[in-house]
């Protein structure tokens, strides 16, 4: 059960907080290609600066939003019920998230980190509480901290996957000599 928790609670928290980074780039390429198809011409660089900018914070005021009603669901819903419906919060996050380029529509991708946030804001407040109270007395220390454990998972997996590396493997040591050298 602290697994199952434990990757539908924190590690999707950290992971989004260290992922966004990695695709700024492509988010930015999108959005410009997309309005370009709209409406004919390129956007300007700060107008496009300001929707990623947009897209990155949604993600907070989702969290806020999320957090904000999580207390009153709580209560009304339980923790179970409220945890399972975060998860499915965030499987539509990632579907509009996942479908946005087939549509072509940067707004899929705001709103799917609007949602994302809602998601977490809950996820990350049930999550505790609901670990502590269903794990016997002399494990809840032990279950308690695994929401660090994989809160911290979440961002190196975030962090990995942002490796440019990863998408573009560079040689590190040339096995040429550069062709001016050659030259003399």
């Amino acid at each position: 059960m602290i697994l199952v928790l434990g990757i539908g609670g924190s590690f999707p928290y950290g992971f989004h907080i260290s992922v966004i980074n990695y695709p700024s780039m492509h988010i930015k390429k999108f959005i410009n290609e997309t309005w370009l198809e709209r409406h004919g011409s390129p956007l300007p660089q700060e107008n496009v600066i300001l929707l990623w900018s947009f897209i990155v914070s949604s993600y907070g005021i989702g969290g806020l939003v999320g957090s904000v009603c999580c207390g009153y669901l709580t209560t009304k819903y339980r923790k179970k019920k409220c945890q399972m419906f975060t998860n499915l919060i965030m499987l539509t996050a990632a579907l509009f998230m996942g479908f946005s380029k087939m549509a072509k529509s940067f707004e899929m991708i705001l709103l799917g980190r609007l949602l994302y946030g809602i998601g977490i804001g809950f996820s990350f407040n049930i999550h505790p509480q609901y670990v502590g109270e269903i794990s016997p007395k002399k494990l809840r220390g032990f279950t308690n901290a695994t929401v660090a454990v994989f809160l911290t998972l979440g961002k190196v997996a975030g962090q990995i996957i942002g490796l440019g590396q990863l998408e573009n493997p560079q040689p590190r040591f040339e096995t040429q000599a550069p062709r001016d050298m050659m030259s003399r």
